[in-house]
């Protein structure tokens, strides 16, 4: 079996606009030690990232005890929001959930957002087999997993998660088959894009 954790991000500085470059927030790194804390009772023994700035430090301190690497994997990136800049957010996002296929023109559809997240955590499923595994990603992205492998996890779903800064759920496979699932951290931090 092979244990992956999903560790949504800590409370990002959404003052920051850059979304690869927006930085935690002082009391989200502060929560990264809960992270590593549970990270480092879980055994966890290869670390996978998303490329932006608050995935990879929200598993920062956790590689920092163990000498791992954080090994950094384009797709399982945020979805591409286009020029869409944080207004009517739930109104842009749930027409997402309605159509899967829904995007601005600059933008990403959930579906291609889903493809891409699956295509790399299989990638990364197929490489580390039996082992216990930490992926750093996001709300959405994270969420297009959840309801790839459960497809009852919908937007009302994604809305009671987009509060929980940072968040990881266990996931367990047999080869790239999901068997189970447990929450195992939440820590509650408004959103506000």
């Amino acid at each position: 079996m092979t244990e992956v954790y999903f560790v949504r991000h800590a409370q990002p500085d959404y003052s920051v606009r850059d979304d690869k470059s927006r930085p935690l927030t002082d009391e989200g790194k502060n929560d990264t030690r809960a992270v590593a804390d549970l990270l480092k009772t879980r055994g966890v023994e290869f670390i996978a990232s998303s490329p932006y700035i608050r995935a990879i430090d929200t598993v920062g301190l956790y590689s920092l005890w163990t000498g791992l690497d954080v090994n950094i994997f384009e797709d399982f990136r945020e979805r591409n929001a286009g020029s869409w800049h944080g207004d009517n957010f739930f109104e842009y996002i749930g027409k997402q959930w309605a159509d899967f296929d829904y995007h601005i023109k600059d933008g990403e559809s959930l579906r291609e957002v889903q493809e891409r997240n699956i295509r790399a955590l299989k990638h990364v499923l197929d490489e580390h087999k039996g082992m216990k595994i930490a992926i750093a990603t996001h709300g959405t992205a994270l969420s297009s997993i959840l309801n790839y492998y459960y497809p009852e996890f919908d937007f009302k779903c994604f809305k009671k998660i987009v509060d929980f800064m940072p968040f990881i759920i266990r996931l367990d496979f047999e080869g790239d088959k999901c068997v189970d699932s447990q929450v195992e951290l939440v820590i509650h931090k408004e959103h506000k894009p």
